[in-house]
């Protein structure tokens, strides 16, 4: 649920109860109920434009980077050579614009169940939907579950860049898609997924960890702070097929220039171990998932 009162915008959820995030909105430039959700674009005051589905914030130009540059480089950088990537989700082009940046990626396929949220993100966030343009980038619209059935053994990460676990993102948070996952990816390949918040969600972030956990040998969650994302902050599950995996390591590391060069605002190696740095109650959370 979402109210519009006033020339603001109050991101309300039962996800996260008694909690709402709000936004002063100076113009509404897109709304429209897809064939899988509501999609809506404003203009906010202070974070630049905002994509919200069913009620709930995606990113704003603000504060994206954060999100799409950990989500992207925790894996890409903890595997050896990630040539072949897959985006499950993120049909706003944050993640994949992310991805292609990387050296060692040839080859990047997205899909996404709405074609909606892809051109509505074409027509109205080109900052982050670049990267649906890319010449490394293949857009599929299409079921996730569907693609991996179709597609085994193909990729070096898999990235799943979902909304929260209703309407059309639910069945991504299961065990079921785990398995999916892996048997999509080469030998030694990784995933990262969108894992939600401890601090409301722990049950959720426990439950997506175990699902993890029962299908890839090595396991780690990790953390970024989102600022327009409920209590500011949101989490990763990651899982290798590497028993030997140390993902809280980056085995790459850019230099300064590199980053410079790459456009990164975010990510860097030092980001990358702090990410999996824990408090005491996730980690106890977490030890006995």
């Amino acid at each position: 649920m979402n109210t519009m009162k006033s020339g603001w915008f109050s991101e309300m959820n039962d996800l996260w109860p008694g909690v709402a995030l709000s936004l002063q909105v100076e113009e509404i430039l897109h709304s429209e109920h897809s064939r899988f959700q509501d999609v809506l674009v404003v203009k906010t005051k202070s974070h630049g434009k905002a994509l919200m589905l069913d009620g709930v914030i995606q990113c704003t130009e603000n504060d994206e980077m954060s999100y799409h540059e950990m989500i992207s480089y925790l894996p890409l950088c903890s595997h050896p050579k990630p040539q072949n990537v897959l985006i499950v989700g993120g049909g706003d082009g944050g993640a994949a614009r992310e991805v292609s940046k990387h050296p060692d990626v040839k080859q990047v396929t997205l899909v996404d169940i709405d074609d909606r949220v892809i051109e509505v993100c074409r027509q109205y966030l080109p900052r982050l939907s670049l990267g649906l343009n890319n010449p490394k980038v293949n857009v599929s619209v299409g079921d996730g579950f569907e693609f991996l059935r179709d597609h085994r053994g193909e990729f070096d990460v898999i990235i799943t860049d979902s909304s929260d676990p209703v309407g059309p993102a639910e069945n991504l948070f299961k065990q079921s898609y785990y398995e999916l996952l892996k048997a999509a990816l080469k030998p030694s390949g990784i995933i990262a997924s969108q894992a939600g918040t401890a601090w409301m969600n722990m049950d959720q972030v426990r439950s997506t960890f175990q699902h993890c956990k029962a299908v890839f040998p090595t396991v780690a969650y990790a953390v970024t702070a989102v600022p327009t994302y409920p209590t500011g902050q949101i989490g990763f599950v990651l899982g290798s097929l590497d028993p030997q995996a140390n993902l809280t390591e980056p085995v790459r590391v850019f230099s300064d220039e590199d980053l410079d060069r790459m456009s990164m605002t975010y990510y860097h190696d030092k980001m990358h171990r702090a990410a999996f740095v824990l408090p005491r109650f996730v980690e106890k959370a977490l030890r006995g998932a």
